[in-house]
This record gives C-alpha cells, structure tokens and sequence, in this order.
C-alpha cells in the first residue's frame, strides 16, 4: 500500500489523454452554426469552490478564445432549478451547452431537446447514464477517487479495528455514487474494518453532521469516516469536532475547499482527496468550441486525483479550490 504521505495520482496524469474510445461525438439532430460564440456553462451548485474553480478557468478560457461565456448555477444541487435554468439557455440558442448534470437520468429529457436543437452538449464532472446525448465527458476518475480515499483512509487507521462510516450526497449522482462504490470495494479489502450501511445526506452538510453525530453514539468503535464531497466532509469534521473526536476519527474529505483545507491545517480533517476542476473547466470549454466547429473531440476523458494530507499540504497549492475569480 502507498503511504499517504505522498501525493497519490490516479489515472491518467494529463487531462488531454482520454480514455474513452476517441470517437467524434454525434452532432446532434439539429444543425450547429459554426460561427456561435456563444456558450453556457450550468455547474451543480452556485457558490461551491469546486464549481467556482471550473467557472473561472472556463470563463479565463472562453475570453482567449474570444468567446461569450453565460454561468449560471442553482442555489442548491437539484435538478428542478437546474433543469429551470438550461431551459431558459435552450432559448437562447447557444452553441454549445456544458453542464455538470444533478441528475443522471432527470436531465436527458431536456438535454436531448437541447441537442435537437443544434446545441452541443457537454458534460463536466457529473455525466448522464444516457451516453448518446453529449458530445463528450470529462470528469475525475471517481471510482478510483473513492478507491483512493479507502487506500488512505486505512493508512491513517493502521491496524486498529472498528467500524467505517461512508456519507454519500444524493442517490442517482454519477459522481458520488462511484466514489462511494470505489471506497466500498477498497474498504472490503481491509479485514479490521467492518464498513457500516452507507448514509445519504441530501447534499446538506448540517445533515451530515446530524448523521455523523448519531453514529458516533450508535457505534463508539467508529474509527473512521469518508465524506464523498465538499458539503459532507465539512459536516463531518463539524460532527467530529463538537464530540471532541477530530483526529481519534480519522476524516478523509473530498475536494480542496477553503474551509477543508483549514481543517486539514487545523487536524479537524486528515485527508482530502482532491479533483483538478479548473482543467475541467478549461477542456471543456476547449471540447465545446471543437464541437461547434465540427472537429473530434475525445468522447470520454477521466482525470487525476491526489490525495493530500499534513505532510505534503505544502506542496499540493495548486489543488487548492477557490472561493472566488
């Protein structure tokens, strides 16, 4: 096993290495015109660093391009706003539509008129079980990424039994539901930790909180938690702390967030497993333009992850997500 004082990168190291099957992706019923410069980017959540993070690098990349970039986000990851909000996109004819989807299968209805439009659709960090609709994907290799967080998670637990709590956001999210099964399966791999029934916390971190809190009480022999993202593991280490247990739990986070990133300096998280959102961001945008002018572009595209601990926090800067442009 590696140790967890090294940054561990999984899967493929440079975001332009797909490895999906490189074909070009179906251009959709409708007809694209060439020469919109215009795009729009809907993330999952409006005010999330990680989504802050892919905007700004998007928006950076859309301007060099010398193209018009439209964000907008909803106030909370559901996809009734969200699917609100492409609508009123869809009307505006853009060339190209890159979104995180909030939801795998609520999102292909509105998708596929999107494309039937004449709309090149996108996805970034999150995909739909329907590959037929988008052009191409790009998101972390989430799998490994939970495979990831069990690898470190049983370093920072050692030999030492007891139980192992897994917070999930909400059922039917591409990307929380791999990272929790990569976790699950690498978990199994270590005999001293039984792995408890996965909790789901709605994407609330006061949520997560409540169900960290009640399994603490329900399980003194817990020993460890793994928070699948952003909202998760900041209400994790809130539950962890209030109990005076930070640091005799081990917490592993998902994402680099401000505030993770000071509970990682301040021992209130041990681990964070981290994303590269502003390549995402800035490839997607790349792949959006290519798609509107009729190149190929890779169908599928996973990126690295890291895991980051107090020993090499030093030197993981550049995995840092931002609060704002």
């Amino acid at each position: 096993m590696r140790t967890h004082k090294t940054a561990l990168a999984l899967g493929t190291a440079l975001l332009l290495a797909g490895c999906g099957s490189g074909q070009i992706g179906d251009t959709g019923n409708g007809q694209t015109d060439p020469n919109n410069k215009n795009l729009a980017l809907i993330t999952g959540m409006r005010g999330e660093p990680f989504y802050v993070s892919m905007e700004c690098a998007a928006q950076q990349e859309a301007s060099a391009q010398g193209y018009q970039l439209n964000a907008q986000a909803p106030e909370k990851f559901e996809q009734a706003e969200q699917s609100q909000i492409l609508g009123g996109i869809v009307s505006t004819k853009p060339g190209a539509v890159i979104i995180a989807p909030t939801d795998d299968k609520a999102l292909a209805a509105p998708l596929q008129q999107a494309k039937s439009n004449g709309i090149q659709v996108v996805e970034v960090d999150t995909a739909l079980e329907d590959r037929s609709i988008s052009v191409t994907s790009l998101s972390s290799d989430n799998y490994a990424g939970g495979q990831l967080a069990a690898q470190t998670l049983a370093q920072l637990v050692g030999d030492k039994p007891g139980s192992v709590l897994a917070l999930n956001t909400k059922a039917g999210t591409s990307t929380t539901d791999a990272r929790a099964k990569g976790f699950e399966e690498e978990i199994a791999k270590h005999p001293n930790l039984k792995l408890l029934p996965t909790q789901y916390t709605e994407n609330e971190a006061a949520t997560a909180a409540q169900i960290v809190s009640a399994t603490l009480a329900a399980n003194p022999d817990l020993v460890g938690v793994f928070g699948t993202n952003l909202n998760t593991g900041e209400g994790a280490a809130t539950a962890l702390f209030n109990a005076g247990k930070s640091g005799q739990v081990q917490l592993v986070g998902f994402d680099a967030s401000p505030k993770q990133v000071d509970d990682l300096h301040n021992g209130r998280v041990q681990a964070l497993i981290a994303q590269n959102p502003g390549k995402i961001g800035q490839e997607g945008v790349k792949r959006a333009i290519a798609a509107i002018k009729g190149q190929p572009v890779e169908r599928e595209t996973k990126t690295e992850m890291i895991a980051i601990t107090k020993d090499n926090i030093d030197q993981q800067a550049q995995y840092f997500y931002k609060a704002h442009c």
